[in-house]
């Protein structure tokens, strides 16, 4: 059973339905105790850096997603879930996020371009249990902030806009998108289906 976090932020369903699609059972909840007894846990998001961490905190379901963690179940963030992840975002202040994977999220450097990033783009993949191998598939974006300054070591797709930034993220049993697999297509679908069948097994 897969545990979709619900801490009142984020298109829930919609990552619900595609799961659904695929066949698995996807369970929304803001429980840990059932967070606790899945095989596979998602943080998604939308919204505020700021207003995410402090209701993900008030609830406890924080300690709930780290536990998850530690004990070695596949994690997947999406988006706002994502730069959850992170120590620290500077989204209208200095926030400090789940400390999953080192650094800062940054909003997008001023560069003649629309904020936010919405729509489609490319990305170039590396080696990750959610991509096939040699795939650049194009997915959908949107967000105004981002990761530009990932280690390497944890780096599975970087995308460009204006400027180069992470689009998708794995550190042993823990990954993260900043785009939608659940708006992407059929690309987007495989990356689930993937990430429903992973093990954890390290990137």
């Amino acid at each position: 059973m897969i545990a979709i976090i619900d801490y009142g932020m984020g298109n829930l369903r919609s990552v619900q339905k595609a799961f659904e699609y695929l066949g698995y059972e996807a369970v929304i909840t803001d429980s840990p105790e059932v967070i606790a007894s899945a095989s596979h846990v998602i943080l998604p998001g939308v919204g505020a850096f700021e207003d995410a961490m402090k209701r993900i905190r008030e609830t406890s379901l924080d300690q709930a997603l780290l536990s998850a963690a530690q004990a070695g179940k596949p994690v997947l963030g999406i988006c706002l879930g994502m730069q959850m992840m992170f120590e620290y975002s500077d989204e209208n202040g200095h926030f400090e996020g789940l400390g999953l994977f080192p650094g800062t999220v940054t909003r997008f450097e001023e560069r003649g371009l629309k904020i936010p990033h919405m729509g489609w783009n490319t990305l170039s993949t590396r080696n990750c249990p959610l991509f096939d191998v040699g795939d650049d598939p194009c997915v959908y974006f949107v967000h105004s902030y981002c990761m530009a300054d990932v280690s390497d070591e944890w780096t599975a797709a970087t995308c460009t806009y204006g400027q180069t930034f992470t689009a998708a993220i794995c550190r042993g049993n823990v990954m993260a998108t900043q785009f939608h697999p659940e708006k992407s297509g059929e690309a987007g679908l495989r990356m689930l289906k993937r990430f429903a069948e992973w093990r954890g097994v390290s990137c």
